[in-house]
């Protein structure tokens, strides 16, 4: 699933235990956005609600986002294990595109395809 700040979360699976499981390993590649200094930050996480606090707050005294404290969430793309969100982290990082980036929020079927590609 992909979500930006504007869309809304799909519903759960009615079985309880997927539902469980959904929680308990789901990863997701977060993209984030800094005006200041007009720069992309492309990550992966199981924990993406505390991640952009700490971007912003310079908890990653060595990471490229230390640069700025304006961070803001662009998009997040959930997947199904820490496996699969690695590969997709590392796909987006080889494009090497902002243009890419930028796309990806537009066009959300170059996601899917590759969330399929990585399964």
């Amino acid at each position: 699933m992909v979500r930006s700040e504007a869309s809304e979360p799909q519903r759960p699976p009615k079985d309880s235990q997927k539902w469980l499981s959904f929680f308990v390993f789901m990863h997701c590649v977060y993209i984030l956005y800094s005006p200041s200094v007009n720069r992309y930050y492309v990550g992966e996480t199981a924990f993406a609600s505390g991640r952009l606090e700490q971007h912003n707050t310079g908890f990653y005294k060595k990471a490229s986002t230390k640069l700025a404290s304006d961070w803001e969430l662009f998009l997040e793309i959930e997947c199904v294990d820490r496996s699969q969100a690695l590969k997709v982290e590392r796909f987006i990082k080889q494009q090497k595109s902002r243009k890419f980036i930028e796309r990806l929020k537009s066009e959300p079927k170059i996601i899917e395809d590759f969330l399929l590609r990585f399964s």
